[in-house]
């Protein structure tokens, strides 16, 4: 089995000092830019939709540095995996924790969306406070245990997978733990509604409205991003949500999307460009990715 020789090395990376790190992991970036081609093509199919007035040029430089930072959530996942919590702590500037104290140990929706620094953001939370959290199953079984058990490292967490439904999440959302919910990727239109992103149709989940509504719950967005060289992370907490959920669950859904919108504006080389966000069509609509 690959997968434990690679963990194994994955292992030993979390001893180099972190300049290193992130040498290895921009490294890796460059390398995977031009052997992953599936994934390069869905990026810049992502950015010419998203930013329809970007030249090619610049486009395919953005896709780079992309992969860049991509890789280098990865690689720097080896430090929240096996560091201590000193050295996670260490490498985090922390903004706006007065938005964090104030939702702590009450019902809440960490709103964390798909920037590669999403796990950095978790694991300092995860390291003041209980929370509940829903993960993804991957297809080789001892991954996806291994990730169950990282993500669960300090305190207690509690992580379900997306097959068990919003059940177990709510129960500990009324408990007083924080939900920590990224949901901005394309799960289809089940549960959820065709809303612009960057002023194309998404298929977006209505959950975020529906769950602060069951539950009462405040949504605090967070979002970290990685700094260059060895300069480590800044993990920024956002005021609460006024006026959220509005009852009106398409416009707050829109209202999530804007302020990812916004975010990404700020640091466009950090987003999650290389998923299918527009994968799901409104019927009769063609599909923008090669199949």
């Amino acid at each position: 089995m690959l997968a434990r020789p690679g963990v194994f090395i994955f292992w030993l990376i979390h001893f180099l000092p972190f300049r290193l790190i992130v040498v290895i992991g921009n490294g890796l970036g460059s390398v995977f830019y031009w052997l992953a081609k599936e994934r390069r093509t869905v990026g810049m199919i992502n950015l010419k939709l998203c930013f329809p007035d970007m030249g090619d040029a610049a486009r395919a430089k953005l896709v780079r540095e992309h992969f860049k930072m991509f890789m280098r959530g990865l690689i720097e996942r080896s430090i929240l995996w096996w560091g201590s919590a000193e050295r996670i702590r260490g490498l985090i500037r922390v903004e706006g924790i007065e938005h964090f104290d104030a939702i702590k140990d009450k019902p809440s929706i960490l709103l964390t969306p798909h920037f590669v620094g999403m796990d950095v953001g978790g694991q300092w939370v995860a390291q003041h406070t209980d929370t509940v959290c829903m993960y993804a199953n991957q297809k080789n079984r001892y991954l996806t245990e291994l990730l169950r058990q990282k993500r669960a490292r300090f305190r207690s967490q509690r992580l379900y997978s997306r097959q068990q439904g919003l059940r177990p999440i709510l129960k500990g959302m009324r408990e007083g733990m924080p939900f920590i919910y990224p949901t901005d990727q394309d799960q289809g239109v089940k549960d959820g509604v065709f809303t612009p992103f960057f002023g194309v149709p998404a298929a977006t989940m209505t959950s975020l409205p529906r769950i602060a509504q069951m539950t009462g719950a405040k949504v605090v967005p967070s979002i970290t991003r990685l700094l260059p060289g060895g300069e480590g992370y800044v993990l920024t907490f956002y005021p609460a949500w006024e006026n959220y959920p509005s009852g009106d669950d398409v416009a707050d859904t829109r209202r999530m999307n804007e302020f990812i919108e916004q975010r990404v504006l700020e640091m466009p080389e950090q987003y999650f460009w290389l998923h299918k966000r527009f994968k799901t069509r409104p019927e009769g609509e063609a599909g923008f990715y090669p199949e």
